[in-house]
């Protein structure tokens, strides 16, 4: 009796399906393969972003279980740093795929992992056995934004990043100032007053602290120029 025939037995179902959780890294990604729950998985690590090892990854999985190379496959992956290109290019190939919110994924509560951990690929693959099984709640599938949706987003998030950068060169000035004493109202040009203020015993400020505070606010100066460019282009 095949792999493929006990899934049937198994499940009941007439179309079997291949099931695939995908675990993101930056150099290695993780794939576990199961057709049924309770299963030993097979899972297999390869080089991030191989499309050509991934394909290969899959044909040779639907051969181990015994299943045809027609069979559905059904994947998931947590949405994080690698976005939205791999749905696009799984979908290309005919999988049902499916990115999933990784804070609305169900963790023990003795458990608790960072935001940030990557939840283990067999455990992920769990989920999407019960996903598919009608277990809807069992996590939250983010909205995959067309192409065009999501580069009409670059100007929002490089003005985000523009600002923040900006707050933080402010404090860094602030607290430059700061460390000698010295407090200036806002809006004070820093670059010229880092010439003129006085500390506290009326000596100039020293010179490697003024040539740095220089130049942080020609980094400030070059952030607004550009923050202001993009909000007219918005």
């Amino acid at each position: 009796m095949t792999r493929a025939t006990r899934t049937a037995e198994y499940t009941g179902a007439t179309t079997l399906c291949l099931y695939l959780a995908f675990e993101l890294g930056s150099n290695e990604w993780k794939l576990g393969f199961t057709t049924e729950p309770g299963a030993q998985p097979r899972v297999r690590t390869m080089p991030a972003r191989d499309l050509a090892r991934l394909t290969r990854e899959i044909a040779d999985a639907q051969q181990w279980f015994g299943l045809k190379a027609t069979t559905p496959v059904r994947s998931c992956y947590e949405a994080g740093r690698d976005g939205f290109w791999l749905h696009r290019y799984v979908t290309s190939l005919g999988i049902a795929n499916v990115v999933v919110d990784s804070s609305s994924i169900e963790v023990n509560r003795r458990l608790r992992r960072a935001k940030s951990d990557a939840l283990d690929v067999r455990k992920l693959l769990g989920m999407l056995l019960r996903y598919h099984a009608g277990e809807r709640a069992v996590w939250s599938v983010v909205r995959v934004p067309t192409v065009e949706e999501e580069d009409r987003r670059q100007l929002h998030r490089e003005l985000r990043t523009l600002k923040q950068e900006r707050t933080r060169v402010a404090n860094r000035i602030t607290g430059l100032l700061a460390t000698q004493g010295i407090g200036l109202p806002p809006g004070t040009d820093i670059g010229a007053a880092a010439k003129t203020v006085r500390l506290w015993d009326s000596s100039p400020v020293p010179a490697a602290l003024r040539a740095r505070l220089e130049r942080e606010w020609e980094h400030a100066q070059f952030l607004r120029t550009r923050i202001l460019e993009l909000e007219r282009e918005r």
